[in-house]
This record gives C-alpha cells, sequence and structure tokens, in this order.
C-alpha cells in the first residue's frame, strides 16, 4: 500500500562492504601550490574570490533546506541484508517511509560474513540477516557486543527423504548428511534427535557435535551444507539435513521432508531470525520500530511468498532475545573450551 504522490523509497544495493570511513568516493586530489609568477593581488583576488563562493554554498544550502523541511528532517536508516532483490523489502522501505518517515537504504552483501564487521564499523545502522546462534558465535569470536532488537522468523530445518515417509521406518544403520558447519551441525543434530534417531550428551545444545553423540539408531556424515542435498539425490545417503535455499534450489519439495525441528520448542529459540544493532542503538525508538515493522501483514505475506511458506513468525521482545543471546554466548564460549 502506497500514498499516492508519496517520494518512493530509496533502495541502495551494495555487494560489498564500503571503506571503513563510510565513503564510496575516491579521495580528492592534493591541493596544487600557487605557480611562483603569481603577485600578492593575485592571491588576495583567490581568497576573496573564495570567501565569495563559501558565502554563497552556505545561503543556497539554508535556501534548498528551507524550502522543504519535511524532507530535510527526515531519517535515513541503512539496513544490511542478504536478499535485497526479494519483494517484500520493497514493501516494508515504502511503509517504512509511510507510517514512520524513514528512508530505508539497503546494502545487499553476498557473504554471511561481512554485514556484522560492516555494523560494527558503522556503515550500517541496522542488519537483517542471522539467527541469536550466529550472532552468538561472532561477537564471542569477534568479542564483540552487537544485539538482537527484534524478531523476525524462525525457518525449521528439515531432515529429507526420497525413499521413505518417517524416520522410523530409516534401516538401522541408514546413513544419514547433516551439514559440518558450527551453526548447521548442532542444529541438525538436534533435528535427529527430536526424530529419536539418536541422543546427545547431557541434551545436547546448540555447539553440539558428532562427538557428543551418546546413542544412535543411524550412521551420521557431515558434508558441507551445499552438498546434502546433492548426497541424497546421488544416493549416498539415505536421508539428509537440507537448510530451506540449498533444498529450494535441488528442487526438493515441502512433502518429502519427513520431519522437521519445532519452531515453537525452547531448542528453537537459537534459530530466531533477527534484527541486529550496535549495543549503543539496542534501546533506539526508530530502529525498534523497524523492527515492529517486518510484521506488518503486508510485508509477512511478502516473505511467505519468497519462502515457499515456510516461515513462522516470532515476536520475541527486544530483551528476552538479548537473554537468550546471553545464554547461548555461554554455550559458545563453553564450547571453546
Amino acid at each position: 500500500m502506497r500514498v499516492p504522490g508519496a517520494t518512493p523509497p530509496e533502495v541502495l544495493v551494495v555487494t560489498e562492504p564500503t571503506p571503513p570511513n563510510g565513503s564510496s568516493e575516491e579521495l580528492p586530489d592534493e591541493p596544487r601550490l600557487p605557480s611562483r609568477g603569481t603577485g600578492r593581488r593575485r592571491v588576495v583576488w583567490i581568497a576573496a574570490a573564495a570567501v565569495v563562493l563559501v558565502a554563497a554554498l552556505v545561503i543556497g544550502l539554508v535556501v534548498s533546506l528551507g524550502d522543504d523541511p519535511e524532507e530535510a528532517s527526515a531519517t535515513t536508516v541503512r539496513i544490511g541484508v542478504v536478499d535485497a532483490s526479494q519483494p517484500y523489502w520493497k514493501t516494508y522501505a515504502e511503509l517504512a517511509k509511510e507510517e514512520l518517515d524513514v528512508t530505508v537504504k539497503y546494502v545487499n552483501f553476498n557473504d554471511y560474513s561481512q554485514p556484522n564487521p560492516a555494523l560494527k564499523e558503522k556503515q550500517l545502522d541496522l542488519n537483517q540477516f542471522q539467527h541469536i546462534q550466529y550472532l552468538a558465535n561472532y561477537n564471542v569470536t569477534a568479542n564483540d557486543d552487537l544485539q538482537p532488537i527484534g524478531a523476525t522468523a524462525v525457518y525449521p530445518l528439515p531432515l529429507y527423504s526420497l525413499k521413505f515417509t518417517d524416520p522410523s521406518a530409516l534401516p538401522k544403520n541408514a546413513k544419514i548428511a547433516i551439514p559440518n558447519d558450527a551453526i548447521n551441525e548442532a542444529r541438525g543434530l538436534l533435528v535427529l534427535q527430536a526424530a529419536g534417531l539418536l541422543t546427545l550428551k547431557d541434551g545436547g545444545g546448540a555447539f553440539s557435535t558428532v562427538e557428543d553423540i551418546a546413542t544412535k539408531k543411524v550412521d551420521v556424515t557431515t558434508l558441507d551444507a551445499s552438498q546434502t542435498a546433492g548426497a541424497l539425490q546421488n544416493g549416498s545417503v539415505v536421508a539428509a539435513i537440507v537448510n530451506n535455499n540449498y533444498a529450494t534450489n535441488a528442487g526438493l519439495k515441502p512433502a518429502q521432508a519427513i520431519f522437521k525441528d519445532d519452531p515453537g520448542s525452547p531448542s528453537a529459540a537459537p534459530y530466531v531470525n533477527i534484527f541486529t544493532a550496535r549495543r549503543a542503538d539496542a534501546t533506539n525508538e526508530t530502529y525498534l520500530k523497524l523492527a515492529e515493522l517486518y510484521h506488518d501483514p503486508a510485508v509477512e505475506k511478502g516473505v511467505q511468498e519468497a519462502n515457499s511458506g515456510t516461515a513462522v513468525f516470532r515476536t520475541t521482545s527486544a530483551e528476552q532475545l538479548q537473554k537468550d543471546l546471553a545464554t547461548v554466548e555461554q554455550q559458545a564460549r563453553d564450547a571453546k573450551k
């Protein structure tokens, strides 16, 4: 929904972070000294002209600002994302302009490792691309203190099989693939535990590894997250944990998922996707309102269309998200000992 005649939101798509000083412009050439043949009168004339020019620029700036005070006072917020081309972000920016008088600029990243350092260096005001576990791991590793200020959704992690329709039907010692990265390996193991296929020491946690398997009915193999779908399709394994984006790319259908974790369970708390800010901005009212705006019905509809209806929206408070983050950060520290 857009107000007729409203200024369209500005969308800036950048595939790499801007320089640390936040500017993407080249540095100006070095100033040149006057030639030796220039007289004193010429120098005075140039200085006078410079003063006149500066005065003209200042007057012009004041006039320009006075022409449209509403535009001059508008707030611009730069949000780092990894999917700026999705139509729901355009809807979100339009609503931000209409309802909050905020101009949203998106900075798009192709690498998940970049948005958090960019936020730390103030190249961004917010980012929205990660869940709590990813942020906890980043904060502990980078000795940072970025904070979640709003929840978006949880995306269940599915277990797929092309031959079986229920985890209980899997043969004994069946080979199952899970992602091998620190973030998804633990969650994959928790999915298999919830499916009754194995147990983890002390019930497992957000940083469990295959070394923590206590008992098992199946054999677990770890692969790069991008390879688990292929292993399933070429018959190397009989079931596999496949992240949603890779499942979509591989043409796997939701009906082929024989199990997935429960987004409402306590074990899913680390996997709530979030808006993230610097600690100093964690109570910024504009940023908090922007996080809430994600749950406008028009935005949520677009998110579901982009994710085949798999999103489970969460409206967890910023305070609770920050408590959850502190818990998972401690788990990350313990895992590194």
